[in-house]
C-alpha cells in the first residue's frame, strides 16, 4: 500500500482532481437540455460565447481562451460551421491563420441563449458567496497550472 503522510495516495477520496473532474461532468449535463433546444454541444456553446464577445477570434486565440486544442477546436468549428453558425477563413496577413468569424444566424442565436445561465444557475444549489468563492478559487488554479 502506497502511503502518503500516512494517507492512501490512491483513494479515490484523497485527489483533488476526482471532484473537479466529477463535479464538471455533472455541471456540463445541467447544461444539455438548454443547448438542445439552440443546437449546441456545451464546447460549441463557450465557443459561441467567446464569439460574441468579439466577433471574431483565430483558432490559436480560441483555444487559448477555452483550454482546448486545435485537434479538439477544428471538429467542433467545422461542426458549427456545418450548422450556419461560424464561418472560417484564412487570414490575408498570414495564410497560416484561421480565422472563425459569426454569421447572421450566429450573432442571431445569443439572442436565444441569454437565459441558459439563469436557467443551469437555478439549478445549481450554492449561496451567491459560494459561488463566487468557487469561481475565484477555479480560476486560481487555473492560473497556477499553466
Amino acid at each position: 500500500m502506497m502511503e502518503q503522510n500516512g494517507v492512501d495516495a490512491l483513494k479515490l477520496e484523497n485527489q483533488m482532481c476526482f471532484p473537479l473532474y466529477a463535479a464538471a461532468r455533472e455541471v456540463t449535463k445541467l447544461y444539455r437540455p438548454y443547448l438542445d433546444v439552440l443546437n449546441l454541444t456545451y464546447t460549441q456553446y463557450i465557443t459561441m460565447m467567446v464569439l460574441w464577445e468579439c466577433g471574431e477570434c483565430s483558432v490559436k486565440a480560441l483555444g487559448d481562451k477555452l483550454y482546448l486544442d486545435s485537434g479538439t477546436l477544428t471538429p467542433v468549428l467545422k461542426n458549427m460551421e456545418s450548422k450556419g453558425f461560424v464561418r472560417r477563413v484564412r487570414s490575408r496577413e498570414d495564410e497560416r491563420m484561421l480565422i472563425v468569424t459569426l454569421t447572421d444566424e450566429g450573432r442571431a442565436l445569443k439572442e436565444r441563449a441569454k437565459s441558459v445561465p439563469a436557467q443551469v444557475g437555478s439549478c445549481i444549489r450554492l449561496t451567491p458567496e459560494e459561488a463566487k468563492t468557487l469561481y475565484r478559487l477555479l480560476y486560481k488554479l487555473l492560473d497556477t497550472i499553466e
